[in-house]
């Protein structure tokens, strides 16, 4: 018998249902709700630095304050407001480079893996190194939040990467 032969006599079913029992299915990202985001950069839809430009080292007159950054590669900046309404939240996601975000309203919670929190509130500023930092912000409060976020990223990249469910956080009800 031939090898084509083969082929024809073998049911191709029962091979296709145990490759599919064996087969990794991909998590489910998680979407953002009740979060409104607005590019503050409009009507330029992102600023870019040519490789090299980011590469910046300053020592203030001041005591104890360095500033030292080395970029290699073309780089998007954005700089982005999120408004959340009470119970809103980005969903879990990461970044591909890092962010600077300020609360300038409200306050965010932000869940990372393992159910770590920190809090955030209004004047108060954090980072996200991004390269993989998986988070979800949360407004839990009764009023509306809102945060500031500049980041940079490689150029051309999605700036926000969803992730899988992590837990901690009732999700998003399913949009219909």
């Amino acid at each position: 018998m031939n090898i084509l032969t083969h082929f024809r006599k073998t049911p191709i079913l029962p091979l296709l249902i145990v490759l599919g029992a064996f087969t990794a299915a991909p998590a489910r990202a998680t979407p953002s709700c009740d979060v409104v985001s607005v590019n503050l950069l409009d009507p330029i839809p992102v600023g870019f630095f040519p490789s090299g430009s980011l590469n910046l080292m300053c020592r203030s007159n001041l005591p104890g304050w360095l500033l030292n950054t080395r970029v290699r590669g073309d780089s998007d900046l954005y700089v982005t407001q999120h408004t959340f309404q009470p119970g809103g939240q980005t969903g879990w996601h990461s970044h591909p480079g890092p962010s600077l975000i300020t609360v300038i309203e409200g306050t965010l919670t932000v869940y990372h893996p393992g159910c770590t929190v920190e809090t955030f509130t209004a004047g108060q500023s954090f980072t996200d190194l991004g390269c993989g930092d998986i988070h979800n912000a949360v407004n839990e409060g009764a009023t509306e939040a809102k945060d500031v976020a500049v980041q940079i990223v490689p150029h051309g990249a999605a700036r926000r990467i969803d992730e899988p469910d992590q837990g901690c956080v009732p999700l998003c009800p399913p949009a219909f």
